[in-house]
């Protein structure tokens, strides 16, 4: 009988070696967050002197943290602010130093690609479980009651304590912080994407909350094909699909519908929610803003007048 060869390169198959090599990247920039009266969770450090990223339901009320890191050391960890609209939070620690990951675009994610989920479940710090992006553009309710909307969905298992955690593509960027399981159910996880990160981070980190415009829909992303974009005039590959409109709305007043493809927002292309979200910052509350749509296959000029989102679900 033949000995089968265990050498390094030949036990670690093509999927093996990506997952080691992405755990390998970014555990050691994902820490173990306690919040005295809260319980805990994980968090991403975005910059080596300190910056983290999290959950807002993990700080809760709390105003600062405690966070171990991969490399054995512990530090209080103030929180700048938090989005309980898209359950984030901002952390500053104390420690310097660290490693830290980067933000990818999840604006460019395909739905079956690996996804990688590293955090801190029930307090084990450093676990990676592995899976594939199972669904893009999904609306999540926050805790505050409003829709979290583009988020992400993936088969990698998270339990708790994976909250506020990385989820990470192939090449080792974040794509996603992990926010929620469906209880119950096999394999159903979510995350916020990362393009939602970036945008909430600046705000926080700048005004220490998130002032928003708002024209009052639900939105998901929708592939838009060639054909269409070339008549539009436009490189895009996506656009934002309105799926609900709240009575009362910017929205309505403008005429929008459920089932409008909309294109692009005072002449910046809409490719997603988050897209969207970025158009509708504090700058464009009272403006009249030119948006340009598909309805019924036509081409649609409109005007919307964003208000100002309200901090606190009514």
């Amino acid at each position: 009988m033949t000995d089968i060869d265990l050498s390094d390169d030949l036990a670690l198959d093509a999927y093996s070696r990506t997952v080691s090599a992405v755990a390998e990247a970014v555990g050691p920039a994902v820490c173990a967050l306690s919040v005295e009266g809260q319980g805990g969770g994980s968090g991403v450090v975005l910059a080596p002197d300190g910056l983290v990223v999290t959950n807002a339901h993990v700080v809760g009320d709390a105003r600062a943290a405690t966070a171990r890191f991969l490399d054995g050391r512990e530090s209080a960890a103030q929180v700048v602010g938090r989005d309980p609209d898209t359950d984030l939070a901002v952390l500053r620690t104390g420690a310097t130093g660290l490693a830290s990951a980067r933000l990818g675009d999840s604006a460019r994610l395909r739905q079956g690609q690996i996804a990688v989920a590293i955090g801190a479940p029930f307090g084990f710090q450093a676990t990676v479980t592995a899976g594939v992006v199972s669904a893009l553009g999904r609306t999540l309710a926050s805790r505050s009651g409003r829709g979290i909307e583009d988020v992400i969905q993936t088969d990698a298992a998270l339990n708790p304590g994976n909250s506020g955690g990385a989820l990470a593509d192939s090449g080792g960027a974040v794509i996603g912080v992990n926010t929620a399981v469906i209880r119950g159910a096999q394999g159903i996880c979510f995350a916020v994407a990362s393009n939602t990160v970036a945008f909430v981070v600046g705000q926080l980190l700048r005004f220490g909350s998130v002032r928003r415009g708002w024209i009052g829909v639900a939105a998901g992303t929708v592939a838009l094909p060639r054909r269409v974009a070339d008549a539009a005039g436009s490189a895009q590959r996506s656009a934002v699909m309105v799926q609900s409109v709240q009575e009362g709305s910017p929205a309505v007043a403008a005429g929008l519908r459920a089932g409008d493809i909309l294109l692009s927002l005072d002449g910046a292309a809409l490719t997603g929610p988050d897209a969207l979200m970025r158009g509708l910052a504090s700058t464009a509350i009272g403006r009249a803003l030119a948006l340009r749509l598909i309805r019924g296959g036509r081409f649609v000029e409109a005007e919307v007048v964003p208000g100002e989102r309200a901090a606190r679900a009514a």
